[in-house]
């Protein structure tokens, strides 16, 4: 990189790599406004008169309607655990050393403060060049949980070329006979002014020496202003390498404990700690996921892409309390965050988690860690059915109850099509009319989806409108709509007057949980001897 005059270096310092406020500045902040009303045009929780109506539409042979009521207002963060005073983690000073450029931009300053001193970097002094691109690995971090590796890719200009990803799969830590020693961790930090950051968790056992091998010998360097097709116009790039590194001290410098911890949610997620490694750089925990058989049959492939394991931890020698995950007030990610999917498929099998909690925040030194489970978020399916017959619903309204929203079908009309708006087709005059729902509810959910369908007397499913026009919220925090207007496309009258009306909803956060584990502790650290 071309030097840059000292003031503008002076102005880029101050803004990329200024220090942290204190770890729990924004927590406190954050608990001191908890108090102040703040009002906004779409936040409103007072008795209003919407000012459009309100239009839901969803097509398809099994037609349904999203219903988005006040109940979706109430956040998830009010239903945990009370954010509570938040106290800095204690740490001793790190030394005053220069840290290098890539290391910087990703917030790599205090790892490498604190792994450098105990002969815990390498720089392996990477640099390739081939047909004009060249690949730089400038630094590598190691501990026992993972390696960090901080990277570069140049075009024969100068300028950054992204020919290999690790999403790419062609860079490998093995041991000294090919077998997989470490996974490439997934993250959305991967590019920072032109570098790159590689991180791989290692596996449980590791051995004493890992091989940090790159097949990169058919890399294709596209040129410009040429017809994709065109191959005969690319470049290949042989950018392949290999090196060693030595985990013998990065195996002794850590402490690494196996947990036996289980729990089963009344929902039947089943949640195991399944160990815990202590390293100069950072606590990591490791946790297993699956679901029992009936909450399998709840929920749909690709559920791992919402799951979300909410927990706080608390340290009372230092009175820390520390949030993790999810939006809830004050709570934090983990600094290196794995999602192992290997063993899961569809909705069986299970998923390994593994989160390393900074040193910033979590104290690296705390004999006494209390993990407490504080809920998690899963898309479950739930359906709930009532059945009705138009002839006896002004004198028998119909209730369905689920998930604390209750609806009450209370009557019917047959209105003019034109009075609802279909999303697909020209609003234009027409003698028809359709059926018409009336319904009022109170809602105190906290689902995010819900979808309608109505299935006539002979089995035909049938698309769903709905429209309300007014909600209000009563003293108990409910919300109430009085006038929802079901409208019920393509029905014939004389198809009969009984239908079923199905309610499912994919319930998204839980907070009916009771785990609490105290986290092993120890006799002495290996880094402070």
């Amino acid at each position: 990189m071309k030097p840059i005059p000292n003031e503008e270096e002076r102005l880029l310092e101050q803004h990329l790599f200024r220090e942290e406020p204190d770890a729990d500045f924004t927590l406190e902040v954050m608990q001191k406004l908890e108090d102040v009303s703040m009002v906004s045009g779409e936040d409103e929780l007072q008795p209003t008169k919407a000012s459009q109506k309100k239009w839901f539409r969803r097509t398809g042979m099994a037609a349904a309607v999203i219903l988005l009521l006040g109940g979706a207002w109430f956040a998830w963060e009010q239903n945990v655990m009370p954010t509570k005073p938040g106290v800095s983690a204690v740490n001793p000073p790190l030394p005053n050393i220069p840290v290098p450029e890539s290391l910087r931009y990703f917030n790599l300053t205090d790892d490498y403060k604190r792994l450098q001193p105990l002969g815990l970097y390498v720089n392996p002094q990477i640099e390739i060049e081939n047909e004009g691109y060249t690949l730089k690995i400038h630094h590598v971090l190691v501990d026992r949980s993972q390696i960090v590796m901080t990277v570069e890719q140049l075009a024969p200009d100068g300028t950054n070329a992204y020919l290999i990803s690790p999403y790419d799969y062609k860079v490998h830590i093995t041991d000294e006979q090919g077998r997989q020693a470490a996974t490439f961790v997934k993250e959305t930090n991967l590019y920072r002014a032109g570098f790159q950051r590689w991180v791989f968790q290692l596996n449980d056992d590791i051995p004493d020496q890992v091989v940090v091998r790159g097949e990169l010998e058919s890399l294709i360097a596209e040129k410009a202003y040429h017809e994709p097709d065109d191959l005969s116009k690319n470049t290949l790039v042989d950018w392949s390498f290999q090196f060693n590194l030595d985990m013998t001290k990065a195996k002794a410098l850590s402490i690494q404990t196996p947990l036996k911890n289980t729990y089963t949610t009344p929902e039947g997620l089943q949640i195991g700690l399944t160990q815990m490694i202590r390293t100069p750089n950072g606590i990591r925990m490791d946790l297993d996921v699956s679901l029992s058989d009936e909450l399998q049959a709840k929920v749909e492939a690709g559920w791992d892409e919402e799951l979300e394991i909410l927990y706080h931890l608390e340290i009372p020698d230092t009175k820390e309390y520390r949030i993790f995950n999810g939006s809830r007030s004050g709570a934090r990610q983990a600094k290196f965050r794995m999602k192992d999917l290997s063993q899961l498929s569809g909705t069986e099998g299970h998923i390994q988690l593994s989160e390393v909690w900074d040193p910033a925040f979590v104290t690296l030194d705390a004999k006494h860690i209390r993990f407490v489970l504080d809920g998690y978020t899963l898309p479950v399916k739930e359906e709930k059915q009532v059945e009705f017959d138009l002839n006896q619903l002004y004198r028998k309204p119909v209730k369905i109850k689920q998930e604390g929203a209750e609806y009450t079908i209370h009557g019917y009309s047959f209105d003019p099509v034109e009075e609802a708006y279909d999303l697909e087709k020209d609003n234009k005059d027409t003698e028809e009319n359709e059926l018409v729902l009336k319904a009022s509810s109170i809602q105190t959910g906290k689902h995010t989806r819900e979808y309608w369908l109505i299935v006539d007397d002979v089995g035909n499913e049938h698309i769903i409108e709905g429209l309300a026009t007014e909600m209000r919220v009563n003293e108990k925090g409910q919300s109430i709509t009085d006038d929802w207007k079901f409208m019920v496309r393509d029905y014939d009258r004389s198809k009969g007057s009984k239908f079923t009306l199905k309610r499912t909803i994919y319930k998204q956060d839980f907070d009916d949980v009771d785990w609490t584990v105290d986290l092993p502790s120890y006799r002495s650290l290996p880094w402070q001897q």
